[in-house]
């Protein structure tokens, strides 16, 4: 089988935005969307992360992709992505024996990249006959560029402006993938060459990060597009823990105040049953809770697993509970619902929001319950792990 070889530049050194790579979108690094996109995708045969950076190698491998460490001279801001691209080829080839045939370049800056439109990209090289291939959305805009004597149109004549269905059909570049025949683009050192095949992509998930408020609309925009919305949803083969935010999770986040202030909150008995239906299936469990509440403990004695509370960083507190027992990160479900759960958000491998949740909670989760926290979230997130209806 001829060798597709994808290669993920993403370098540590970001300005626009630091350590954009690895800033998550749906609960995901941006690093790792992109990897799984590859991978997902038919044709290709390998993924590469071109990286100087030991935290994004890390997510990388996470992922499933081999690293190419990029040497410091391919890492400044003035280097290109086909020097990267390059070297990565070089590296692979090495290291394999293997000659690359076709070589994709994906960019981490594209969040909502699938595996069908790397697929496409790939297709017009490997089985259509192109050169070189990109993904382009239809785009039908008047374009204006600032001069000197004052702005002039660049794609029409300001005295002629026809209606859109009576100009040609214009693309706009999504910056998203590439594709190249891997001797072509050796020959020639950049991306487009001999026959360009256009690949048309979803014009709704076209979205670039380059900037902050690019990364604030990618994590609004995720539970539409898939992170987040509830078809990302994990199976017992994909998680090992399940550690359980308190307040707003497992309860509707009201407390009840008497007299003597003492506290009294209310807990659903379905959640019981899928905590105990989680427990006999091997799974580790754990309560993790920033108050110090003697009901947190209770509860956790009823359900028999153990609690965390009193833990004003809560992400280093599983960190550590993690590093004790030995558990992947990446292989953790986390089910939370406030802010003060997005640091465990960017640690596990599968951030999970209740329905209520607060919006940046569920535009960080890769899956959303149907259920709101106190009504059967936790039940809900046993029967994706465990099947059936609880």
């Amino acid at each position: 089988m001829p060798a597709v070889l994808a290669v993920v530049p993403a370098r540590g050194g970001s300005k626009g935005v630091p350590a954009k790579n690895l800033a998550p979108v749906g609960g995901v690094p941006l690093v790792a969307r992109a990897v799984r996109a590859c991978r997902a995708a038919r044709l290709v045969t390998d993924v590469v992360v071109s990286t100087d950076d030991p935290a994004i190698a890390a997510a990388a491998r996470a992922a499933g992709a081999e690293v190419v460490r990029r040497p410091d001279a391919l890492a400044g801001d003035t280097a290109t992505s086909e020097s990267a691209v390059l070297h990565a080829m070089d590296a692979y080839e090495a290291a394999h024996g293997t000659p690359v045939d076709t070589v994709l370049l994906v960019q981490c800056t594209s969040p909502f990249l699938t595996g069908e439109d790397v697929d496409a990209v790939a297709s017009a090289v490997v089985e259509q006959g192109a050169d070189s291939a990109l993904t382009v959305a239809p785009f039908h805009g008047f374009v204006w560029r600032e001069a000197s004597g004052g702005a002039v149109g660049v794609n029409h004549d300001a005295s002629h402006r026809p209606r859109r269905q009576d100009r040609p059909q214009d693309w706009l570049e999504t910056g998203a993938a590439y594709a190249m025949r891997a001797a072509g683009f050796r020959a020639a050192r950049h991306r487009f060459f001999g026959r360009t095949e256009l690949v048309p992509t979803d014009a709704a998930r076209v979205l670039e990060i380059d900037e902050p408020h690019d990364l604030d609309r990618a994590r609004a925009l995720a539970p539409l597009f898939g992170a987040g919305a509830g078809d990302s949803r994990p199976a017992r083969a994909d998680v090992d823990a399940v550690v359980l935010d308190f307040d707003g999770t497992q309860t509707d986040d009201r407390v009840l105040v008497d007299a003597d202030g003492r506290e009294l909150v209310a807990v659903h008995r379905g959640d019981g049953l899928g905590v105990a239906a989680l427990r006999r299936a091997g799974l580790e469990l754990l309560i993790l809770s920033t108050e110090t509440n003697p009901v947190v403990a209770a509860r956790g004695r009823k359900l028999g697993i153990p609690v965390v509370h009193g833990s004003a960083h809560k992400d280093h507190a599983l960190k550590q509970w993690c590093e004790e027992r030995g558990i992947a990160p990446e292989r953790v479900l986390y089910a939370g619902n406030d802010v003060n759960d997005l640091p465990c958000f960017g640690l596990v491998g599968w951030p999970v929001a209740v329905a209520d949740a607060h919006g940046s909670v569920r535009a960080a989760a890769r899956a959303v319950t149907s259920a709101p926290g106190g009504s059967g979230a936790v039940r809900e997130i046993a029967s994706w792990l465990l099947g059936g209806v609880w």
